[in-house]
């Protein structure tokens, strides 16, 4: 009876370390580096300096209420370039291809900014809008382009890092 009872298990695991595995894994792509700069390529992100921006905060447009603040964090490259690492949380809206397997969401985040003007006044704070439309398909879910204050700024390129670039 043991023997039976082992070779019955034996059997099952065999059959299951044969199947294919015909549900491929759909990749998620949607961390996006947010850099602010000046034209002249000066980072703006730099605390305490003056002329950065020393508070910077995101809060979600098409969320179900008024105050609905959106994380994300400060980080610093290998390079000492600052920026806003954003991975998600804010609402995202089907726009197009509702019954398609070719779907595009978008994000709407207001963007509050406060300068330093000098070592004891600030700006008043700045708010702007970004963007972020999204593509669907069983196989990816990525950030397609962004734009901010109704420009474009960036769009996706295939296996690169989503590098945002903010001109101030």
């Amino acid at each position: 009876m043991k023997n039976l009872l082992f070779g019955i298990l034996l059997g099952c695991f065999a059959l299951m370390a044969c199947r294919s595995d015909e549900d491929s894994i759909q990749k998620i792509d949607q961390i996006m580096n947010i850099y602010i700069q000046d034209a002249s390529g000066k980072d703006l992100l730099i605390p305490d300096s003056i002329g950065s921006f020393t508070s910077v905060t995101m809060n979600d447009m098409l969320a179900a209420t008024d105050n609905a603040p959106v994380s994300f964090s400060p980080k610093t490259s290998e390079s000492s370039r600052r920026f806003l690492e954003y991975i998600a949380g804010a609402t995202r809206q089907l726009q197009s291809g509702e019954d398609s397997d070719d779907r595009i969401y978008r994000s709407q985040i207001l963007v509050a900014l406060t300068k330093k003007l000098t070592d004891t006044t600030f700006s008043n704070p700045v708010n702007d809008t970004l963007e972020i439309l999204y593509r669907w398909t069983p196989n990816v879910f990525e950030v397609s382009k962004v734009n901010y204050n109704q420009q474009l700024i960036f769009t996706k390129v295939p296996d690169q890092p989503n590098n945002v670039t903010i001109i101030k």
